[in-house]
């Protein structure tokens, strides 16, 4: 059958159209499929919360509570090393050092649990945190640490060390050595300020602690007293009110020899 060449043409044109416009959809498809793409900025979420009750009212906080002093792992840090390298001491003292351990899992004074290879000591009044120097004056060895724990309770004993620091300082095979501290820095003031007990003991019965514990609430009334076990005796604490550092150094002169040796001890 023979189309008119009219018709024909006419096809033709609509052909062509059509073959256009499916050639540029296809296009204009490829182009967006080929740019990059990248996650939107993260929205925060600006919803209104819903108005929550006022909370109730809890108790107050327990004043006798202290907060935890964290150290670096391993007690001392690269920083602490470099400060001490580039600086001078701001305190001396030179006694008698000694070296403990403790049972898995006790915490040290500082709230950290104690650990024997960190290189940290314990001394009844540098502040907790004292970037500290500890030098062996019967072989010459040094090594820095910090104080984590208080102690030594024991007559004329300055510090005790743990045994990675008794080991650094030739210390440990001693068992006790005259030692120097020297203290690089300190996180609060060493001459001012800080909370303060007094420390009674080491009672061989539990008896006897409870017995002094009952005449110092007698005759300090305003004041926390505790007793508790020690690692192998019994212990007092005396706690002044507000731990008033002049009120237990004044606790700490009148408390007799026979109720105990009496230690001045800070507590943060």
């Amino acid at each position: 059958m023979q189309w008119p060449a009219r018709i024909l043409a006419g096809w033709s044109g609509l052909a062509l159209v059509l073959l256009v416009v499916t050639g540029c959809g296809h296009h204009k498809t490829t182009t967006q499929l080929s740019a990059p793409q990248t996650a939107p900025p993260e929205i925060q979420a600006s919803a209104p919360e819903a108005e929550q009750p006022a909370p109730a009212p809890q108790p107050p906080v327990e004043t006798g509570r202290i907060p935890i002093t964290p150290m670096p792992h391993g007690g001392i840090s690269d920083e602490d090393l470099d400060y001490i390298a580039t600086h001078q001491p701001i305190l001396s003292e030179e006694g008698d050092a000694t070296w403990y351990t403790a049972r898995k899992g006790r915490r040290a004074a500082n709230g950290q649990v104690f650990s024997n290879r960190a290189l940290t000591a314990a001394h009844r009044t540098l502040p907790m945190g004292s970037l500290i120097v500890v030098t062996n004056l019967e072989n010459g060895q040094s090594a820095a640490m910090r104080i984590s724990d208080r102690g030594p309770f024991a007559p004329d004993k300055v510090i005790d060390l743990t045994i990675a620091s008794a080991k650094a300082t030739g210390v440990y095979r001693m068992g006790v050595a005259r030692v120097r501290i020297d203290v690089y820095r300190t996180p609060k003031p060493i001459d001012e300020g800080g909370r303060w007990c007094v420390q009674i003991g080491a009672f061989n019965s539990e008896r006897k602690a409870e017995k002094l514990k009952k005449q110092l609430l007698r005759k300090y009334p305003g004041a926390h007293v505790i007793d508790f076990a020690g690692e192998h005796s019994y212990w007092v604490r005396i706690r002044p009110e507000g731990d008033n550092r002049e009120v237990a150094e004044s606790i700490a002169r009148h408390v007799h020899p026979s109720q105990g040796d009496a230690y001045l001890t800070r507590l943060d």
